[in-house]
């Protein structure tokens, strides 16, 4: 539900940094809801906000995405589901202007591995990691 109201009330309850917890050691399913809730947090000018705030929220979800991204690429058959979360997320806070500068610096190196990057089968999640890498100013993304 797009509700800054419910978005305000997971931000109270702590509840972002338990999806972390099941994003970097859940199973498939379980990484793939939650990062869906992340993005769904993130989409939320209240929720990015949030995530923005303090460097140590912002490296907290970044570090967790770089993890998940490592671990596709690493996969034979990457989660095409999960990894459109993973990149919508990143885009979002590409959003933020302090965030933007913040992920030229630790943006996953796998998405400027071409073979990975071909390995994503949907038109959408390429679309999105291609503006992403456009908007930090990265390889890649011209």
């Amino acid at each position: 539900m797009d509700d800054s109201e419910v978005i305000n009330f997971l931000l109270q309850t702590e509840f972002t940094p338990f999806c972390l917890r099941i994003m970097e050691s859940g199973s498939e399913l379980s990484k793939t809801v939650a990062t869906f809730i992340v993005q769904k947090i993130l989409m939320d000018e209240l929720g990015l906000n949030y995530v923005c705030q303090t460097a140590d929220r912002f490296y907290a979800v970044s570090n967790i995405l770089t993890k998940m991204v490592a671990a596709e690429a690493a996969s034979k058959k990457p989660s095409q589901r999960l990894l459109k979360h993973i990149v919508r997320c990143y885009l979002r806070i590409s959003d933020n202007s302090k965030a933007r500068d913040a992920l030229r610096s630790c943006m996953p190196p796998a998405f400027r591995d071409k073979y990975f990057v071909s390995s994503i089968e949907d038109g959408t999640t390429s679309q999105w990691l291609h503006e992403l890498l456009t908007k930090i100013g990265r390889p890649g993304g011209k």
